[in-house]
């Protein structure tokens, strides 16, 4: 029986009638995102055509979820809103702070030993507000999410940017800032603004090396990592009714690397058949019952060009395997065609480790397709020429495939199982002792992001993307080149042998079984529940309300100009700063260090105006905090790209940093500064950023005039008394402007809800 099906059902109830009228005020068919967008509007029945791309709606999510390293400054900021109890249901999952090293019993018990603190606070705030709690080992969020929570036609939000991977059960599920997260659990309306549409028809059928993966992998080259921004992208055709709901999932979870709203998939037969075998027949049999509103009408997939803002057609048929990489996602080469790319680009052609699991591909058919590879190598008396690591996807995928044997064929293959959890895919992965002075590698993951120093700390590790049996694959040969399809690996016994195609199994044939998922359920009444922070605590801090910046900014100095990708990694690094974030002065302390300072292009090096020498970035951005000078940083394009953590956000607003002034924005980085209280401003003339100098001063001309569609005027003055007056773009409407006068919009909630 599945969770909260009263609450499904509710959904379901209303989701004809909400999709009839707005089909009528559209005045044309509807595809399955707007449908979904329709029916979760804040005020109810749509009267309103509303404006791709342009108007701001508010909408009612039907649930959230938070994983450990984002809940702890969700959950500090709700305990600021003065509410009892959480209006939506909401989960928190115990997923990033354990690190892989030994494998998955040492591990999980290290995690519990050095994370004992956070965990307890998760585990009691959860109880007392109502939340639906994981513990550590339980699972990897996105993983369990689909497997216990995502239904055909829902919307939810989601504290990571990987929230996406539930539109493979034909959600609409968007990645958030914590603050986001924060209004829906208060029971306000959670504002988006109104999506624009992508369409990818997929024709024919995936057969042989090419998987599902192997799909975003193309629409990843296709659209690189901004092309999805603003836009949900809407899988649909023959194709996609051929593929799995777990390959959904892994196509919509990586939908976050084109920087899309999110990305999803009309319900069918290969839905209908997950939800059964994760004991959600419930499910499934309320959505049989309105499966036509759960699709797009069929003059869209007919006329496709007419109701999408850009149209994709991949043809299954002849879609190649991918590896795409390095340091970034959408640089994409076909499998066969490597070895002259990686002579060129003197990317180093032996892999040292291949890794399968992470939310993306941890699946029961990610792991048996993967075993049928490591099958054959020791059935061929083939030894992995890479180290190996396995993370599965949850306990209840770990105990079916322990039962049915595939662990088992990993082991033999001295494969190390780690623990139910992100792991090396996040940068929890203890692979060094000194990553920074560790030599160049290469390394083929079934994970999402690639970014440098992402898995391992390491910036000379080359990780290239792949699906899990490409992995298996090449962690065999040890090559970066290797093509299964045409090319021969010597045995033990000095034969020439192949390897055949993948095969697996969409769902386990004996069933999913678990002895213990590890799920704890709050207690009805959380009155009494303490939650306990300590106050000399360097893992959790009670916040501060920001004060409000004012609509006056004199003299503010360039903290960093950022040149070129400036990620979330970039802004707030994961790996060993993870135990920080439920501390915000202290996780303030990697503040912009990745950024790549333009003017003498190294990280955490920059000029301190004040006293003319060069430091660490959080040091020097102290030091104008202390003095009370306001500060400012500029980046490039799509700047804040990468995951949802508002800590890239917070942590600026913290030490002072009043305003980010760049090409572009990825979608939530831009949101989450407005939520802390800050401006987010683009330049009208992309040329401006060459006029930044390291020694400007800034002084706002107009932001005492801060209203929607109205261009903030920035005087620029440089070191030798000239000036530059430069105009800001920036997409606030009245609602947001009033988050900044508050000095945040958690500042306004706490204000009315007092």
């Amino acid at each position: 029986m599945a969770f909260d099906i009263d609450m499904i059902k509710k959904v379901y109830e209303n989701f004809p009638k909400r999709v009839d009228k707005a089909r009528e005020v559209v005045g044309k068919p509807l595809t399955l995102s707007e449908k979904i967008l329709y029916a979760h509007l804040w005020d109810g029945e749509p009267n309103t055509a509303f404006k791709r791309g342009k108007d701001y709606v508010d909408f009612a999510p039907d649930r959230i979820a938070c994983q450990d390293a984002t809940a702890q400054m969700a959950l500090l900021q709700f305990m600021q809103a003065g509410k009892d109890k959480v209006a939506v249901p909401t989960t928190v999952h115990c997923d990033h702070l354990i690190q892989a090293k030994q494998g998955a019993a040492a591990d999980l018990k290290r995690a519990n030993e050095t994370s004992s603190e956070v965990f307890d606070f998760l585990a009691s705030v959860s109880n007392k507000y109502g939340i639906g709690f994981w513990k550590p080992g339980a699972g990897i969020i996105h993983q369990v999410v689909l497997e216990n929570y995502a239904f055909p036609g829902g919307m939810m939000i989601g504290t990571d940017s990987h929230t996406v991977n539930a539109g493979g059960l034909g959600m609409v599920a968007i990645g958030v800032g914590g603050a986001d997260a924060v209004d829906v659990m208060a029971g306000m309306a959670w504002e988006l603004k109104f999506p624009k549409l992508i369409g990818v028809k997929l024709t024919g059928n995936i057969s042989g090396w090419t998987a599902p993966k192997d799909v975003i992998l193309k629409v990843a080259e296709i659209l690189t990592v901004k092309g999805g921004t603003g836009a949900i992208v809407e899988y649909f055709g023959p194709g996609a009714k051929n593929l799995s709901c777990t390959g959904k999932g892994t196509i919509c979870n990586m939908g976050a690397e084109i920087g899309a709203t999110t990305s999803t998939f009309g319900y069918d037969e290969s839905m209908e058949r997950y939800l059964r075998a994760t004991d959600r027949s419930d499910v499934a049999d309320e959505a049989n019952k309105i499966k036509e509103y759960l699709t797009a009408d069929d003059e869209v997939y007919e006329n496709p060009e007419q109701y999408f803002d850009q149209l994709i057609e991949i043809d299954l048929s002849t879609l190649m395997p991918h590896l795409n990489g390095p340091f970034t996602p959408d640089l994409a080469t076909e499998v066969g065609t490597m070895t002259e790319k990686a002579k060129s680009n003197d990317w180093p052609l032996a892999v040292e480790w291949g890794l399968i699991g992470s939310c993306t591909n941890s699946s029961y058919e990610d792991l048996s397709r993967a075993s049928s590879i490591a099958q054959q190598a020791l059935d061929k008396k083939l030894k992995t020429k890479a180290e190996f690591g396995i993370n599965p996807g949850s306990e209840q995928v770990r105990y079916t495939t322990e039962r049915d044997g595939i662990l088992d064929i990993f082991e033999k293959l001295d494969a190390t199982i780690f623990t139910n959890a992100c792991g090396p895919c996040i940068g929890q992965w203890a692979r060094y002792e000194d990553p920074k002075n560790a030599p160049k590698n290469s390394i083929v993951h079934s994970f999402n992001r690639n970014f440098a120093k992402r898995a391992d700390g390491n910036p000379n590790t080359h990780a290239f993307v792949a699906s899990p049996e490409m992995t298996a694959a090449i962690a065999i040969a040890g090559r970066l080149d290797f093509n299964p399809m045409t090319d021969k690996l010597i045995n033990e016994d000095g034969e020439e042998v192949m390897l055949d195609e993948p095969t697996g199994w969409e769902l386990p044939p004996k069933g999913f079984e678990v002895k213990e998922n590890g799920y704890v359920d709050p207690v009805v009444d959380g009155s009494d529940v303490e939650v306990i922070v300590a106050p000399d605590s360097e893992r959790l801090e009670l916040l501060t309300p920001f004060e409000p910046i004012g609509d006056e900014i004199k003299g503010a100095k360039l903290l960093i100009k950022a040149f070129g990708k400036c990620t979330t990694d970039h802004i707030s690094m994961a790996g060993p700063w993870l135990r920080f974030r439920g501390h915000l002065d202290n996780i303030s302390n990697n503040c912009l260090i990745g950024a790549v300072n333009a003017y003498n292009k190294q990280t955490n090096m920059v000029k301190n105006q004040l006293t003319g020498e060069f430091g660490g970035v959080p040091d020097t951005q102290r030091d104008y905090k202390a003095k009370g000078i306001k500060t400012i940083v500029v980046g490039d394009h799509n700047y804040g790209e990468g995951s949802s953590r508002e800590h890239a956000a917070m942590e600026p607003r913290h030490l002072g940093v009043a305003a980010v002034l760049v090409k572009s924005f990825a979608r939530i980085h831009e949101t989450n500064l407005k939520k802390q209280g800050m401006l987010a401003l683009t330049f009208d003339n992309e040329a401006d950023y060459d006029l930044i100098q390291e020694d400007d001063t800034f002084n706002f001309l107009n932001l005492n005039e801060f209203a929607p569609d109205k261009p903030l005027n920035i005087e620029v003055v440089h070191a030798d008394g000239s000036k530059d007056v430069i105009k800001t773009n920036h997409s606030y409407n009245d609602a947001q402007i009033a988050w900044y006068k508050a000095g945040s919009a958690l500042n306004l909630i706490a204000k009315q809800n007092a």
